[in-house]
């Protein structure tokens, strides 16, 4: 049973999409009969567990490395550090410390977009840097 409206104006039906009352028995028995939800049960006795990933299941990481170079002062790359990274003075100084003593310094170990993003940053200032995966 569909209820339409009559326009006085264009003498045509257009469908009245009030609700049906709920009065009619055939909606009343269509909600009556719905399913109800159950309950999930644990049965005794069984320990559910989560397991971890392996190692090699998570991201690979990528090794910010700063090389050696005789071409910057030790205070200009010290100043490098701090900006780049943020570092306190005395963690920026032993970094270039290990530059200029080692030959190398591993600076940060990320996700591949920020280890690119950190290269071209030391780049930019002009330091010989590269990234290297993490096994």
């Amino acid at each position: 049973m569909r209820y339409f409206a009559v326009s006085p104006e264009f003498g045509i039906r257009i469908p009245n999409f009030l609700p049906a009352p709920l009065d009619n028995s055939r909606y009343l028995l269509y909600f009556a009969t719905m399913a109800e939800t159950a309950t999930p049960e644990l049965t005794p006795g069984t320990i559910e567990t989560t397991e971890e990933k392996p190692k090699s299941g998570l991201e690979p990481g990528y090794l910010v490395i700063c090389w050696n170079d005789p071409v910057n002062y030790m205070d200009y790359v010290t100043h490098v550090f701090r900006v780049v990274f943020r570092w306190t003075r005395k963690k920026a100084e032993f970094h270039m410390l290990q530059v200029h003593e080692q030959g190398k310094s591993v600076l940060k170990r990320d996700s591949m977009e920020k280890a690119e993003h950190y290269v071209h940053q030391l780049q930019k200032y002009s330091l010989h840097a590269t990234m290297e995966r993490d096994e």
